[in-house]
Formats: C-alpha cells, structure tokens, sequence
C-alpha cells in the first residue's frame, strides 16, 4: 500500500512523456507535409479561381457551375469568366455548353479554349471522342488536369470557374494544393445520403485551406406544373442545415424545374435562354453568384 503513491506517480509521468512524444511526432509529421507539399503557382492570367464541388454525383453540380459563371457575367459583363471542366472521366461542360470540336493551337502551342456565350471553355471532352471511355490511372489523370490548366491560352481571366468531379480525391487534392482557390461552393441536395457526402467535401477543403463560400441547394423542391402544388421530393431544408452546422454560408435554393433540364440538355442553359423566368428568378443562379463575388472577393484580401 506504501508502494501506492510511488507507483500512481511514475504511470503519471510516463503518460506525460507519451503525450508529449505524440505531440512531437505530430508536429514533426505536420512539418514533413508542409515540406511535400507543391509550392501554389497561378494559372497564367487568371485572377480567381472558384470551384464547385459535390461529395456525391447527380446532384446538379455541373448545371450549376455552368449558370454561376454565367450568371457572374451576366452580374457584371466587364468581368471576364471562364469555365474548366476537370472532371475528367465524365466531362458534361462540353454538351451543357453546346460545344464541339478540338481546341486550336496558339503561336505558343497552347490550346485555344472553345467560347460561347461569351465564356471560354475547357473540357477533356473537347480532345476525346463523346462515347469514347476514359480508363486512366490517377497519374495520368494529374497529368491531364495540369494541362487543362496551364497550356490553355485562357486570356485574361477575372473568375476561372472550375466544375469539379464528385469525391474527394486526387484531382480535388492537386487543384487546392497546386493553384490558389479564392474559394469553394458545394452543390447538394437536400437527402441525407447527398449531404453527409456534401459534408465530407466542405471537410476536405477546410482542411487543405480552400474557403469554402457556402452551400447551394439543388432539387429543393418540385412544383407541379398543372396545379403548382409543391413536393419536397428529397426532403426540404437539408443543406441549410448543414450549413448552419458548417457555420458556412447557405447561398440558396434551385428548384427541381422541367425548364431546367430541357435547357440544360439543349446546351441553352437556363441562364441565359430564360433569365426572366420565374424558375430563374427564384432560383438561387441570380443571387449567389452576387453572394459568391463579394465572398470570393473578400477571401483573397
């Protein structure tokens, strides 16, 4: 029993030598990263980037990177707005933007972006055949990317809006950490399957330093077109909330709307072919984008 007091003291010192060897490896780990890690370089003639991303497929984050770099110009048509596509198994850019063809070659032997609507775009959907699959490894899908990236002749560029692939993988990784991101938005739709992914995308750019703008809300709910009786098909307020519980901004609702798609599908995005319809108007593409610029804005001051 004498022994007790003796003991009690040496487990509690060696629990602080284990603690403090943990936060030493930690801190030696930290420092080993922060040394890998690529040195950021800007895209050549770019001044913001904004990316928009999704945990999960098919929730609408490429029809809404395509109407917010719309919307950006059409906010303000003295800006200048680009579009990457770098979702590079699935490109969507290239039909969402009714655009075909190959890039053309600059005198420096960069690729000349296909434009319409006034926004030069960029898509391995342009340089692969549309049936054609894409059944690369991660290296040369990196590979690929940092030339969609940087042998483009893009200009001079205000926003380069970046329609990301859905995850959280290599190309998310190489983007945050190779170029500087102004900042982040998450598309989602208000199911709980949506968000928990949508969740784990705000996460993973918090963590490699991407601010993330906030949250839009895709499909939130469906209004019937003969009785205008409305239906939250995937549950209603989920990507508010999440926000709330982010402390990210919440940028608004895009309502689940047959024009939507139609135009979506006609490359004629809603943006521009029906800026007055009331889908439009009540949607979040007219405010968010203002939202996204005062926001992308203040992140790089």
């Amino acid at each position: 029993a004498a022994l007790a007091p003796y003991m009690f003291g040496c487990f509690l010192r060696v629990l602080g030598l284990l603690v403090n060897s943990d936060h030493a490896l930690q801190e030696r780990q930290r420092q080993q990263m922060a040394k890998g890690l690529p040195k950021q370089k800007p895209v050549a003639g770019v001044k913001q980037v904004i990316v928009v991303a999704s945990g999960k497929g098919g929730v609408g984050k490429s029809t809404t990177a395509v109407n917010l770099a719309l919307g950006l110009l059409a906010n303000d048509p003295l800006k200048s707005v680009g579009l990457l596509d770098a979702d590079v198994y699935g490109p969507s850019i290239p039909k969402l933007m009714n655009l075909k063809g190959n890039p053309e070659l600059s005198d420096n032997n960069l690729m000349i972006p296909l434009v319409n609507y006034g926004v030069p775009c960029m898509s391995m959907g342009f340089l692969v055949d549309d049936v054609a699959p894409i059944a690369w490894r991660g290296l040369m899908v990196m590979s690929a990317i940092e030339r969609l990236l940087r042998q483009v002749d893009w200009g001079s560029l205000d926003y380069l809006v970046v329609d990301m692939p859905p995850g959280t993988g290599d190309v998310h990784l190489s983007i945050s950490q190779n170029i500087p991101v102004a900042g982040a938005v998450i598309v989602s739709t208000p199911q709980d399957i949506a968000l928990l992914d949508a969740r784990r995308g705000a996460e993973m750019f918090k963590k490699v330093n991407v601010p993330v703008l906030g949250l839009v809300q895709n499909m939130s709910v469906f209004q019937c077109p003969n009785c205008a009786h409305r239906t939250h098909i995937f549950g209603s307020d989920g990507a508010r909330q999440l926000a709330a519980a982010l402390g990210v901004r919440f940028l608004g609702d895009v309502p689940l709307h047959l024009n939507i798609r139609e135009m979506s599908d006609r490359g004629t995005p809603v943006v521009v072919s029906s800026p007055d319809s009331p889908e439009v108007s009540t949607a979040a593409f007219c405010s968010f984008t203002s939202d996204v610029t005062l926001r992308s804005l203040t992140s790089e001051s």
